[in-house]
């Protein structure tokens, strides 16, 4: 439940840190120009680039963290995730039969019959 929670995080700030970095505007570029309005209005002078800056170091510390607790749960789950492993786990690792043991009576030979007075 946890996994799949933080699965679902994980994809969402994907998809932010997406968008925000999409956003920015680059070095001479304006992000109003290709919209044909005035440029940085919406945000004011120097709005946006701190804006989305400050959005994208967050987004990107979130994107490590659950990033790295996905990586740890992932080592503590016993998923087979192969064939051979699939193939391992199936096979019974039963011991090697030991070799049957002969009854006692057969251990001294026909002709010798044990003697009391030995």
């Amino acid at each position: 439940m946890l996994y799949t929670l933080i699965v679902v995080v994980h994809v969402f700030v994907c998809f932010l840190m997406i968008g925000a970095i999409l956003l920015q505007s680059g070095k001479g570029a304006e992000i109003g120009a290709s919209f044909g309005g005035s440029s940085q209005t919406v945000f004011g002078s120097r709005g946006p680039a701190n804006f989305l800056s400050k959005l994208t170091v967050v987004v990107a510390a979130i994107f490590m963290v659950t990033s790295l607790s996905l990586a740890m749960l992932a080592k503590q789950r016993n998923v087979s995730s192969t064939v051979i492993d699939l193939q391992q786990k199936s096979e019974p690792t039963a011991p090697p039969a030991a070799p049957a043991t002969q009854p006692s009576s057969e251990s001294h030979s026909s002709g010798d019959t044990p003697a009391a007075g030995h």
